[in-house]
């Protein structure tokens, strides 16, 4: 289990690295950065909350998760 700030670091974090992107796409594709800029602006609200409650939710699925136990003997 994550600690929920942790999620927040990874969403802002992944979050600029993804606008980044989405500004140079944006901007090949429009030729004008001021219109890059603004598509790339608005995206990284919205895409930061998605990407929190996705790894919210994946925190509540068990699937591909190993549980870890303590050993049979004590020191």
């Amino acid at each position: 289990m994550e600690h929920k700030y942790r999620n927040i670091i990874k969403a802002v974090s992944w979050r600029l690295t993804g606008s980044i992107d989405t500004f140079i796409v944006s901007f090949v594709i429009t030729g004008k950065p001021v219109l890059a800029l603004s598509i790339s602006g608005v995206e990284v609200f919205t895409k930061i909350g998605l990407f929190y409650f996705h790894e919210r939710a994946w925190n509540r699925i068990r699937f591909g998760r190993m549980e870890v136990t303590e050993p049979d003997y004590q020191i």
